[in-house]
């Protein structure tokens, strides 16, 4: 049988007190006295009563509860974005409501969906990579649920982010490839839905022009950054008639993904190709053969400052039209990789 919840009223009773008067105990009013406090409190501890959450979150008109939609968690990325969010949540008495995309535009959909439902005071969210139609962070909007975009931002107008400045992480990867004597450098990109590609790609392009070397745009190559995608975008370059002897990659697993390709094709991977890549992951530890280098882009940072603009929308009694719309950029940073 499922005991019953004990009730304000019952521990009034006990006490031979006011319903207000107990209420207003164990919520530390300076009208109750300290004596008068304790005793209640003592009381509603030896009684096991545990306040009534709904009851709470209704007056307050906040549930304490934040929802976060990531592509994988899998990827040591997120992981560490996701790490430095429930740190500060936590500290700030907010819960996280954790969900996965997979990368997948119709799961993204639906999440929002359930979120929506559950709740949640406010959405961070990292986009997936096949999202195409963004309507549904604009029902989130009417109804009063700030979303605050991080790393993967949608090509959208009038919204929060925090994001890495990939453009001149692209320029520093390009020009690092050229100062070791490459000229015919590739790029493989990620799908032209996400904003990120598109800065990849501009920020090479900008480090040849200034280089004054001529852009050749069948040097780069999109993929839904699979494994099988990565590969077909390898082979694509392998067959250039300009073939590169170095490639830009859209992020680490890409670039694990066509190293892994190369071995197989027996080529020698310290004189054929080197490569570049993202995110600077803890992956790159554990390949035999790394990029290179890699562009820090700072997972944990941008989970901070997510959360934070998130805090700040929701104590905010102002609204986004008023207050204008957080848009924070963190600068990049190339890592060149050191082989033992």
């Amino acid at each position: 049988m499922i005991k019953k919840p004990i009730t304000i009223k019952e521990i009034a009773k006990k006490l031979d007190l006011s319903i207000s008067t107990v209420s207003r105990a164990l919520h530390g009013h300076p009208s109750i006295s300290l004596s008068t406090q304790q005793k209640v409190k003592q009381m509603a501890k030896e009684m096991e009563y545990e306040p009534n959450q709904t009851a709470i979150f209704f007056q307050k008109g906040k549930t304490f509860t934040i929802g976060v939609i990531l592509p994988e968690l899998a990827e040591a990325f997120f992981a560490s974005a996701i790490s430095a969010i429930e740190d500060i949540a936590y500290k700030k008495n907010y819960t996280v409501l954790l969900a996965q995309s997979h990368d997948d535009e119709e799961r993204e959909k639906q999440l929002v969906d359930k979120m929506k439902n559950h709740r949640i005071d406010g959405l961070l969210v990292s986009v997936a990579k096949t999202t195409a139609n963004f309507d549904h962070f604009e029902l989130l909007r009417k109804h009063q649920i700030p979303v605050v975009f991080f790393d993967r931002i949608p090509p959208i107008k009038n919204i929060h982010y925090v994001a890495c400045n990939i453009e001149t992480g692209s320029i520093e990867a390009v020009n690092f490839l050229l100062k070791r004597g490459h000229r015919s450098i590739g790029l493989i990109n990620g799908p032209n839905t996400l904003v990120a590609s598109g800065q990849r790609k501009e920020g090479y392009i900008k480090a040849l022009y200034k280089n004054r070397l001529k852009f050749d745009p069948t040097l780069i190559v999109d993929c839904d950054l699979t494994e099988a995608g990565t590969k077909a975008a390898l082979e694509t370059l392998l067959n250039h008639k300009r073939k590169p002897t170095a490639i830009v990659t859209f992020n680490d697993y890409v670039s694990a993904f066509a190293i892994k390709s190369l071995r197989r094709l027996n080529l020698n991977l310290d004189q054929e190709i080197e490569f570049v890549s993202y995110a600077n992951s803890s992956i790159i530890g554990f390949m035999e053969h790394p990029p290179v280098a890699s562009v820090e882009q700072f997972p944990a940072i941008q989970g901070q400052k997510a959360i934070d603009t998130l805090l700040d929308l929701l104590n905010s009694d102002e609204n986004e039209e008023t207050q204008g719309y957080y848009k924070t950029i963190i600068e990049s940073q190339l890592v060149e990789s050191h082989k033992d």
